[in-house]
């Protein structure tokens, strides 16, 4: 290999990779490149397409009209002979064979381009299915991409953070709401042994004694008149005689 081939290969190699480079960095664009590639060609097979399903709708049209043809020829063939006319019926002879021929001809014609048309329109749905399932995996791939470049950012911003720091920075929170609850705590427990709060026990206590004096008393009385009654009651029935 000459020198020259050696720096035209080297200098492909750097178009390569530049090329490469320009690729990963730009996948939409690459995405939209190749759909635009792949809606050109489809419109090219359209067209292709179209000519051979305009020959098939010829081929049918003439066949259509040969048939039409030979059917009146069978017609007066009858009729010629009938009438005598041996040379007419001749000709009207020779122009059925004429059109049966042709007629067997267009149907093998027609049958071989039908097939290729329908081929053809299958191939162009298809290709067309690929065009719309190419619009799917940009949409896809692209949103895997940002999924990915965040996922990379969130992690870079993570990885910079100080362990030690955030640790500290915990401690000194836990430590804050701790001194928080202490201070309440001291609050409510100071509170409970004030002069206030041992009046206010013992003021609660001769209330509950007082109250409990009065349903012993309310007790008593009414014990008192429930025997009372029943005295009252066993007198006054009447003795039985013997």
């Amino acid at each position: 290999m000459g020198f020259f081939d050696r720096i035209g290969n080297l200098w492909k190699g750097f178009i390569s990779l530049w090329v490469s480079d320009m690729e990963t960095r730009n996948p939409e664009a690459v995405y939209e490149s190749a759909i635009e590639e792949r809606i050109k060609k489809h419109r090219e097979l359209k067209k292709a397409v179209s000519g051979i399903v305009y020959l098939r709708n010829k081929l049918s049209t003439e066949l259509e009209s040969k048939e039409r043809e030979l059917k009146e020829v069978n017609v007066q063939i009858p009729i010629a002979i009938e009438e005598g006319e041996d040379e007419a019926a001749l000709v009207l002879i020779q122009k059925k064979d004429e059109l049966t021929g042709q007629i067997d001809h267009l149907r093998m014609e027609l049958e071989k381009v039908a097939g290729q048309a329908e081929d053809a329109k299958q191939g162009l749905i298809a290709f067309q299915g690929e065009i719309a399932k190419l619009k799917r995996e940009k949409e896809s791939m692209l949103a895997k991409k940002a999924n990915a470049e965040a996922r990379i950012s969130i992690q870079s911003s993570l990885d910079g953070l100080s362990t030690d720091a955030d640790i500290k920075a915990l401690d000194n929170v836990r430590e804050h709401i701790g001194k928080l609850q202490a201070e309440a705590d001291v609050g409510s427990e100071v509170e409970n042994d004030s002069l206030d709060a041992k009046l206010a026990r013992i003021k609660a206590k001769a209330g509950d004694a007082s109250s409990r004096s009065q349903l012993a008393e309310y007790k008593k009385q009414m014990a008192a008149r429930k025997a009372a009654s029943q005295a009252q009651a066993a007198g006054a029935a009447p003795k039985k005689t013997m």
